[in-house]
């Protein structure tokens, strides 16, 4: 790529970094918008800018969006007193494409793990005890993918909110699984054959 300008190399290299993009996939995809400059480059451009300096995230639940509280916080139909923990916001994401949980949510930022040296400070736990505590939850829904990592996290959530119901997703979430690849059929039954844990 020597021969490559300076700038391409650089917007090569960071679209590279996007989950599911290499250098390879990335030089194709950069290569694309040059040729479609002007339906595709210029508006991805302004989009982004604009997306920059006007999303942020939910001061609440971790959700993003263009306020400081996203829309189901809002919501006083939200508050029904059940909480549905996440791992990311994509998986807030696939549970409201579901479109069955009627509740809020709370997005942890990742899930517990020693080889990551990623604690409960690192991620919003400390935050959901205090909600737990502050706002009317009866129940807490662990929606967390069934990798190691999320079944540790969710262990080590239920013990710290003994108090409180604590559920997870049953049937339909496969071992490894994760929530952002999985359709909606699959996550309304698993969100509606939750069990204790």
């Amino acid at each position: 790529m020597s021969d490559t300008p300076k700038d391409l190399e650089n917007l090569i290299d960071l679209m590279s970094r996007l989950p599911g993009l290499g250098p390879r996939s990335a030089r194709r995809a950069v290569l694309h918008m040059i040729k479609k400059r002007s339906l595709l480059m210029t508006p991805l451009a302004d989009t982004l800018a604009q997306v920059a300096t006007t999303v942020r995230e939910c001061l609440t639940c971790g959700n993003v969006g263009t306020t400081d509280v996203c829309e189901i916080c809002e919501s006083p139909k939200r508050a029904n007193g059940e909480l549905c923990v996440v791992e990311d916001v994509s998986d807030l994401w696939a549970m409201e494409r579901a479109g069955i949980f009627k509740g809020r949510y709370h997005v942890l930022g990742g899930t517990l793990s020693a080889l990551d040296a990623v604690g409960p400070e690192e991620l919003r736990i400390p935050k959901l005890v205090r909600r737990v505590q502050e706002e009317e939850i009866t129940e807490v829904i662990l929606a967390l993918n069934a990798t190691m990592d999320g079944q540790t996290t969710a262990h080590y959530i239920a013990d710290l909110l003994s108090d409180v119901r604590i559920t997870s997703l049953a049937q339909g979430v496969p071992i490894g699984g994760e929530l952002d690849y999985l359709d909606d059929g699959t996550i309304s039954a698993a969100l509606k054959a939750r069990k204790e844990l």
